[in-house]
């Protein structure tokens, strides 16, 4: 990188005080994350010719892709749509997605040689380990020349003439274009900081309230105190939120409440104070089971029946919850039978909470879309300057449709920096 000589100097009368003389190297894009949204535009971004330095405050880079997925990196989805996504502005993410697609990555990582397979519902994964997937972006940005500078904090940030002065704890750096890619609130321990939206705030640029999505969620105590012996249980469920959304995946009971991905996903839809509703047997008709079987097994009591298809343990803790009667098929009513289908497979649940950003996969909300550029994410007031992945109010389903808006914003976002340099 080229540096320059700035001092800072202090006029009196005839004297002229020199305070500090600090070098300043120059780039043409400074990239703040080394996350996948900030590798994956680095890396394109040095391919196209420019300058360009990645800082990042930790040790290594990628740190939530080497968790993500169970350490093996779910890192798209080959369903992913723009109706998979939330955000205030529904539309934003069209013309990113469409731009660079899921196919597109995938071509990526056959092209690195890596290894992967579908697990479920288009959701992709390393065969061997999450690592691959930071190699990858790592060798990216190699190709590209980039400076990945770890362990570098971002003291300050100045807008000036030439672009951006961004004073590191490494040294400081003058830039044509800033690229904010430090992701939400979510998973603190793998060092999320609200720092891209201090950056919003500090530009004037709109933030919209943020949450924790994909993430589970606890229970009120008398619910839990039934519920929690059932720890370590799965099942598979459909469940719905209040506002008519549903989705049919893996339930899991958890000591603190109910987690799976069912509940991830519908945790993204449901707002404090509302309830969930859950179908426990969302692929059978029960009335037309439980008569089949009366008229087979008159004597045969009601839990052992249900434990043909539920887990016997929640079929005694739904009894416990007065939710299934201890009674035999034949002694079951019409009225009771009636009470049990809604019992199971209309059961509403009112959360507590959730767990909040601690384990919680994104954040919901951050830097407003109507702010910024659906084409290329740059800021509509302030030139240069660049929002992509986590940190906008652009939040996916779980199974990889985070890291694909990851991979697509950044890649809008770098095609956009070489045609303003």
């Amino acid at each position: 990188m080229n540096t320059i000589l700035a001092q800072n100097r202090k006029s009196c009368g005839q004297l002229t005080e020199i305070s500090e003389v600090f070098v300043v190297e120059q780039a043409d894009v400074v990239i703040i994350g080394a996350g996948a949204a900030g590798l994956f535009c680095a890396a394109q971004a040095g391919q196209l010719g420019l300058n360009v330095l990645l800082v990042d405050n930790g040790k290594k880079p990628g740190r939530k892709i080497l968790m993500s997925g169970g350490g093996r990196c779910n890192f798209t989805n080959m369903y992913a749509d723009h109706t998979d996504y939330l955000s205030h502005n529904p539309h934003f993410c069209k013309s990113a997605l469409a731009r660079y697609t899921q196919w597109d990555f995938i071509e990526l990582v056959s092209r690195h040689g890596i290894a992967y397979h579908e697990k479920t519902l288009g959701q992709l994964f390393c065969d061997d380990s999450a690592e691959d997937i930071v190699n990858l972006l790592v060798k990216e940005c190699e190709q590209g020349k980039v400076d990945l500078r770890m362990r570098s904090e971002v003291l300050s940030v100045e807008r000036n003439e030439q672009g951006f002065l961004v004073k590191l704890s490494t040294g400081n750096i003058q830039a044509k274009s800033l690229v904010i890619a430090s992701g939400g609130l979510s998973m603190p321990g793998l060092g999320a900081t609200p720092f891209g939206y201090k950056i919003a705030e500090q530009f004037g640029i709109n933030l919209l309230p943020t949450r924790a999505g994909l993430v589970p969620v606890t229970l009120h105590k008398p619910l839990l105190e039934v519920l929690q012996t059932l720890s370590g249980v799965a099942v598979p469920v459909s469940v719905t939120a209040e506002n008519g959304v549903s989705f049919k995946e893996s339930l899991l009971f958890t000591h603190r409440g109910l987690s799976g991905p069912a509940i991830l996903q519908i945790s993204s839809y449901w707002q404090p104070g509302e309830s969930i509703t859950i179908n426990l047997l969302p692929d059978l008709d029960l009335d037309a089971f439980l008569n089949t079987e009366r008229a087979e097994h008159p004597n045969q009591s009601l839990k052992n029946t249900l434990a043909r298809h539920l887990p016997k343990r929640l079929v005694e803790s739904l009894q416990t919850l007065n939710k299934v009667p201890d009674v035999t098929l034949k002694q079951l009513s019409v009225s009771q039978q009636q009470q049990l289908t809604d019992a199971l497979q209309q059961w509403q649940i009112q959360p507590n909470g959730t767990e909040g950003y601690r384990t919680a996969e994104v954040t919901l909300g951050g830097v407003d879309t109507k702010a910024l550029s659906s084409k290329t994410m740059e800021s509509a007031q302030v030139p240069g300057l660049y929002f992509i992945g986590e940190v906008v109010d652009v939040t996916g389903w779980l199974g990889g449709y985070n890291f694909q808006w990851a991979w697509s914003s950044a890649w809008a976002c770098a095609q956009a920096l070489t045609k303003t340099e």
